[in-house]
């Protein structure tokens, strides 16, 4: 079962992480969290990884229409996107929203998660487009 959406892109690490958020931006979404992977890793374990981070992406209104159609789904929440390096190439990673409906097998959250689900795709792809 596929739960993430991925693309690889021609920018360097700190470029995609901006590129994606303004993406995010214009399909209505904030970052409320942002985790640095490599930083922590190496603070608590003393690992030396790739750079990678954790975007908490959240549209407002489709999060409180989730949390109205059911409370558990704020345990599904925000949206996470992944920025990372590997073997020399830049990644994008997002969980696919669909999952907020899946999870809780709840048909009312169906319209919610394919709608975030849509504004996810938009915004990978206008990143992947260049634009």
């Amino acid at each position: 079962m596929e739960f993430t959406q991925r693309i690889d892109v021609d920018l360097d690490f700190d470029a995609a992480v901006d590129t994606i958020t303004d993406a995010l931006k214009e399909q209505g979404f904030g970052i409320l969290t942002r985790i640095d992977v490599q930083q922590t890793l190496k603070e608590k374990l003393d690992i030396d990884t790739d750079s990678q981070v954790i975007l908490g992406a959240c549209n407002p209104q489709l999060a409180h229409q989730a949390i109205d159609a059911d409370a558990r789904t704020a345990a599904l929440l925000p949206c996470n996107v992944v920025v990372g390096t590997h073997a020399g190439r830049t990644i994008i990673e997002a969980l696919d929203p669909k999952l907020i409906a899946e999870i809780p097998a709840n048909d009312n959250l169906r319209p919610i998660a394919d709608d975030a689900a849509g504004r996810i795709t938009a915004a990978l792809q206008a990143v992947a487009s260049g634009g």
